[in-house]
């Protein structure tokens, strides 16, 4: 219930892990109008979607890194490829996407990082979870763990 919860003493998820957010927000204003007006739900933000919520709204499965740029996904109805949006549209407004694009993506197993037409810059947005330090995603789950009010695995 509201009464008596953190929120309701204006104690938000990242203030029980001691972290302070950064200026770009009005917290101060967000937490009078909580204490006006309360809050809708108890839980604000939790890692989704699943894997078809995500297919269907054109997006990523939870909040880790894509663990390849084009996979196989099979489904009741039959098997199709999927290429990561963001990158096709990127590789589109390059003048790079094709068909021997498309071939050489599903050669390299979905991974960018060998394919030597593609500018490091793309190259260094669409990094797989292969292609992506241990250590840097730990420290990205602990930097956003403050502020998911369920949990992370």
């Amino acid at each position: 219930t509201y009464p008596g919860s953190p929120v309701s003493k204006g104690i938000l998820q990242f203030d029980m892990w001691n972290v302070k957010p950064s200026n770009r927000w009005d917290w101060t204003g967000l937490r009078r109008q909580i204490s006006e007006h309360g809050v809708r739900n108890s839980l604000l933000l939790a890692p989704m979607p699943t894997a078809s919520t995500a297919q269907i709204l054109g997006n990523n499965e939870s909040i880790e890194p894509y663990t390849s740029n084009l996979y196989v996904r099979r489904v009741l109805s039959g098997e199709f490829q999927v290429v990561n949006d963001h990158l096709l549209k990127d590789l589109t407004e390059l003048g790079l996407w094709n068909l021997d694009m498309k071939n050489r993506l599903m050669y390299e197993n979905g991974s960018i990082q060998n394919i030597e037409t593609i500018p490091d810059h793309i190259k260094a947005l669409y990094k797989t979870v292969w292609e992506i330090s241990q250590k840097v995603i730990i420290n990205m789950a602990a930097d956003r763990g403050a502020f998911i009010d369920q949990s992370q695995s």
